[in-house]
């Protein structure tokens, strides 16, 4: 697979099999992605991976606190609000993933199960923690967006399908509970690793991507 048809066949699943991913495979996808580049070759990514019990133990809390409506406080707080346009885009976004569950966005059902499948990682064998140093800024951030695209790339090469979400590091003390991360890093984001499972239904969903009239400016060319 050549890395445009990675980005093509890329996408966030939300269903994965319970199946779980070789750790040789992962290491090789991880290897790959420790090429991403940073800036001035600082490489500010700190990486955990969970699998197995451990994932699983933190998978429950997660469901449990969200039962128990304990509220996310995530290292990186939540944006305070998007501009308009972007409020469209989720808009657009939420309405075709309630299609696809045979409901509408105005089903209280669907918001609840969601949110509770994005607690559970999507049932993800496999997460794949980024981290870095509070001290560092935005463009080690940038970075970091860098390295979860290699690792989401590099994982289509392998086969292996991905999930990338906020949800996923929700409740920090969890993770720095299970896997032993230093307070001094922040857990940035999560990263589901596995196989999709074809029978639920998110897997029929695609989201619109802007085309590249509306996106791009060519001056000079």
């Amino acid at each position: 697979m050549n890395v445009t048809e990675a980005l093509w066949n890329r996408r966030t699943v939300r269903a994965f099999l319970d199946r779980p991913v070789p750790r040789e495979t992962v290491e090789a996808i991880l290897s790959a992605a420790l090429r991403t580049p940073s800036w001035a070759n600082t490489q500010p990514w700190e990486i955990w991976v969970a699998a197995g019990e451990v994932l699983e133990r933190i998978r429950r809390a997660s469901l449990e606190r969200t039962h128990a409506k304990v509220p996310s406080h995530p290292d990186l707080p939540f944006p305070g609000g998007w501009p308009e346009v972007c409020r469209e885009r989720t808009k657009q976004l939420t309405a075709g993933r309630a299609q696809v569950a045979g409901t509408t966005p105005e089903d209280p059902a669907f918001h609840r199960d969601f949110l509770e499948a994005n607690r559970r990682f999507f049932g993800a064998p496999c997460v794949v923690y980024l981290c870095m140093d509070r001290s560092l800024g935005h463009w080690s951030m940038f970075d970091l967006g860098a390295m979860a695209q290699s690792i989401m790339l590099a994982a289509q090469d392998h086969g292996v399908d991905s999930a990338i979400a906020i949800n996923m590091v929700c409740y920090p003390d969890l993770l720095r509970k299970e896997l032993a991360i230093p307070a001094e890093l922040a857990i940035v984001i999560g990263i589901g690793l596995g196989y999709a499972d074809p029978l639920g239904p998110e897997d029929s969903f695609r989201s619109e991507r802007r085309p590249l009239p509306e996106v791009v400016r060519f001056v000079g060319y």
